[in-house]
């Protein structure tokens, strides 16, 4: 005689064994019982799941709001991406204030060999931040102030004198030695100044 599938246990019964019920046949009534407890559990978990996933994504939705809308986090950002593209312009390029190359620098620390360095510090003159002609390739000793890095017993600040007056001229140096108007970047600038350098960067990443 041919036996049926019981909905919950899923061995097979005689027909006449089974009981018909809304949601299948069972074989007894705690095996109805078992299936549904069960079945109303993963319901309730699919139910939970979905809500935690709608919550995470209603969180990561404000975090990124609120960092699109921070002033500081989105001026970190453009500095790192800022600091990138002139890591990459002056990829080969010598140190700007000890002149020493990749071959001649032994620097196995985090983040490599080479920041991007600001002759006119960001602190004392962020007008200048993002300006090009004011940061240059500079590694990692030089960047944080040691001395005896420099060009022949020379500080850190006259090696990047020299560096400097040789690489973008007289009237480069002079202006940057010169008074400034004052500028505080705003939040669409900011977002501007992201794309033209991730733009440049790919340029850069894709000619090379």
């Amino acid at each position: 005689m041919r036996k049926n599938k019981c909905t919950g246990c899923k061995c097979r019964f005689l027909a006449d064994q089974l009981i018909s019920l809304p949601a299948g046949k069972f074989h007894t009534y705690t095996c109805a019982a078992e299936y549904g407890k069960a079945k109303s559990d993963k319901i309730r978990e699919r139910a939970i799941k979905a809500k935690a996933k709608k919550e995470k994504a209603k969180h990561t939705k404000a975090k990124k709001e609120l960092k699109d809308n921070d002033r500081s986090f989105q001026l970190k950002k453009t500095q790192d991406i800022f600091n990138k593209y002139v890591r990459l312009r002056d990829n080969g390029l010598p140190c700007i204030s000890c002149a020493r190359t990749d071959e001649e620098i032994d620097y196995s620390g985090v983040g490599g060999k080479w920041d991007c360095g600001h002759y006119k510090t960001r602190g004392a003159y962020p007008e200048l931040r993002f300006d090009e002609r004011n940061a240059h390739r500079q590694c990692k000793k030089c960047n944080g102030g040691s001395g005896k890095y420099s060009r022949a017993g020379r500080s850190v600040k006259e090696g990047y004198d020299i560096g400097l007056l040789e690489r973008v001229g007289q009237e480069v140096f002079d202006w940057l030695n010169g008074p400034h108007e004052p500028k505080k970047y705003t939040l669409e600038d900011l977002k501007e100044l992201q794309v033209l350098y991730k733009h440049k960067i790919k340029e850069l990443e894709n000619a090379s």
